[in-house]
């Protein structure tokens, strides 16, 4: 089964209908799972009500396909190998914290369309 764990910024770029939305799409749609943290639907709601957009239909279809992880524990171990990794803001560490909580990196794919969280998920291990 291929796996990914969703940043926010992927669905942000399809629900803003941002140049490289298609590509994203298509990207998800290779993956059998598409895994996340609840902070990514807070995220992406909080964006669209800054922008102003309804986008409620669009939101349901985007957030529906999420396996949604919720760690039962602090995840001071997960945060400290991603700070170790590399500097990163704090939604963009805990969504790494999140994803190595969920599996070892080797096994899932982590998708981003930020930088500096697409250089410290490489420098886990994490597939593209």
């Amino acid at each position: 089964m291929k796996t990914a764990y969703v940043d926010t910024s992927c669905l942000a770029a399809i629900a803003f209908d941002e140049r490289n939305s298609a590509a994203v799409q298509r990207r998800l749609a290779s993956f059998d799972e598409l895994v996340a943290a609840p902070l990514l639907e807070a995220e992406l709601r909080a964006a669209l009500r800054r922008e102003g957009s309804q986008g409620s239909l669009l939101l349901d279809e985007l957030l529906d396909p999420i396996v949604w992880i919720a760690a039962d524990r602090a995840l001071s171990a997960e945060i400290a190998t991603v700070l170790a990794a590399g500097y990163v803001r704090g939604a963009d560490c805990w969504h790494l914290a999140t994803a190595l909580y969920f599996s070892e990196p080797s096994e899932i794919s982590f998708l981003t369309l930020d930088a500096k969280q697409a250089e410290v998920a490489r420098a886990l291990g994490f597939k593209r």
